[in-house]
């Protein structure tokens, strides 16, 4: 450590004559911590283009995430674009890579210069998802665990691993406690176990949001920390991120679910330019008027299910088929709790949370409402509604037979009148019924074997009786006519066949 102190002075020098130089407006800036902190994470670009992007979007936001490396790599531009973000009174983050580009003594400066409106440091990205991801991009890997004996292995392996990391962060620059952000899409639990603050579920691709406000929000709820959002790339190639009204959706969902930090990802690939157009801009407008309209929706922790993983299960959620810890394919547990999975958010939807049976004490619920284990859930059978017939009477002996099932089955029968059951493999017709008072009934059957039947529906037929053929009745000069015709053509053959009787005896 000797060997770096000049390095330090020399730095600090040049800091406090930096920081020197910038304006102090504290007074007019000083604010109580906001509920919900909403805002752009700018990944691109220099000095002007961050303040052109803080000009457009600061009246309806109050954080910026300075993540251009163009920016943090120097320590003037970052200090200018600093100071502009505190002026137009927003609270800021900052990206740092390993090795970190901040410096101690610019950390601690800047706690002292923009006070609370200095948030912390953004530190490494989506650490989780490129663990899971180990061998599908094995060249953007840095961090994650290469090899490991089992589960709990790689779980003790990533922990112990990504929190060295940190820690070098927090104790080579900063004696003051300094707080970490990230964002991720996949293990958060374990992210938060190495040591962030704050971590962001990435809402993005075709990932259900709900799924994983479950996984992020249970692991910081559980865990005593901070959660957020951030709406990145929905597409690999321009325009990268959804349209305005999708934006504006998943930014409502975000807030209403109880997200602290809620942020618009802005930069495409290679980081050369932003993917906001007017239309983001509009909904990142419309909803910060929501927010300031509409208290929150979300559910308290006491309102809220948990649903418990087994310890150290590092499974990705994206599908059964998912990696585990990026070093395993799926495992038999994988397929049925995916399946629980889908079925708890079905029944809880926005009250469901995923947390890790990782030390939890018997009988502590840890302020949910319950705690559903694993291993002790079971999935409830499909549950089969019919939609047609109905409680009412038909006038034609063939009637819709329609019907919605709530999960995926293998097979789906009827049964009309109590007789044999009769498959289905979709919507269709019962037809030929009789008149009168008829009942139906459907079966189900799910993956797992659970068979269930929907409610017997009564309803009755009453066709219109087809009419009788009409009987004719000739005229009587017309049927005289065809018995003359008919005893003259008996006649003719008649004489023919005498005749030729009479040739045949001479």
């Amino acid at each position: 450590m000797k060997s770096r102190q000049p390095t330090a002075l020399i730095i600090t020098l040049l800091v406090l004559q930096g920081f020197a130089s910038l304006s102090l407006s504290a007074d007019s800036h000083a604010q109580a911590t906001p509920d919900v902190y909403v805002g752009v994470d700018l990944s691109y670009g220099d000095v002007a283009e961050a303040k052109a992007m803080i000009d457009q979007v600061s009246p309806y936001t109050n954080l910026f995430i300075i993540g251009s490396k163009g920016i943090t790599n120097n320590e003037t531009k970052l200090n200018t674009v600093c100071q502009y973000v505190y002026e137009k009174g927003l609270s800021f983050i900052v990206y740092t890579d390993m090795p970190p580009q901040i410096e101690r003594a610019w950390i601690e400066h800047a706690k002292t210069l923009w006070d609370a409106r200095f948030l912390g440091l953004y530190v490494y990205d989506e650490t989780g998802g490129k663990q899971l991801d180990l061998f599908e991009n094995q060249d953007m890997q840095r961090y994650p665990v290469k090899e490991a004996d089992n589960y709990t292995d790689a779980r003790n392996r990533f922990i112990a691993t990504l929190n060295a990391s940190l820690n070098w962060v927090v104790w080579n620059f900063t004696d003051k406690d300094v707080q970490l952000f990230s964002s991720d899409y996949a293990l958060y639990w374990f992210d938060y176990k190495a040591g962030y603050d704050t971590v962001f579920a990435q809402f993005g691709w075709n990932y259900s949001r709900q799924l994983n406000i479950a996984l992020c929000r249970g692991a910081a709820t559980t865990q005593n920390k901070d959660w957020g959002a951030i709406i990145t790339w929905t597409y690999t190639e321009s325009p990268y991120i959804e349209s305005g009204p999708e934006l504006y959706n998943d930014l409502v969902l975000a807030y209403d679910n109880g997200a602290k930090y809620i942020v618009v990802f802005d930069g495409n690939e290679g980081w050369t330019g932003g993917i906001l157009e007017q239309p983001h801009l509009e909904a990142l407008q419309q909803f910060w008027n929501y927010v300031q309209n509409n208290p929150r929706k979300s559910n308290p922790v006491s309102d809220r299910t948990a649903y418990v993983l087994p310890d150290a299960y590092g499974f990705g959620f994206r599908g059964p088929q998912d990696r585990i810890w990026g070093l395993w394919q799926a495992d038999a547990l994988a397929l049925n709790v995916s399946i629980s999975v889908k079925s708890l958010l079905n029944d809880y939807e926005e009250k469901l949370d995923i947390i890790y049976d990782d030390g939890l004490q018997l009988r502590n619920t840890y302020g949910y409402s319950q705690l559903i284990y694993w291993e002790s859930y079971t999935l409830p059978p499909p549950k089969i509604s019919i939609l047609s017939p109905e409680d009412q009477t038909y006038n034609e002996s063939s009637v819709p037979l329609t019907f919605s099932l709530d999960k995926q089955v293998t097979w789906v029968s009827y049964s009309l009148d109590g007789k044999q059951n009769i498959s289905l493999s979709g919507n269709s017709t019962v037809v030929s019924m009789t008149n009168g008072s008829h009942n139906i009934t459907l079966f189900a059957n799910d993956t797992f074997g659970n068979i269930s039947a929907s409610e017997t529906i009564t309803f009755t037929v009453a066709a219109p009786e087809p009419e009788p053929e009409p009987f004719t009745v000739w005229p009587l000069a017309i049927a005289v006519a065809v018995v003359t015709v008919t005893a003259v053509i008996a006649g003719l053959l008649f004489y023919r066949g005498k005749r030729r009787r009479e040739a045949t005896r001479r």
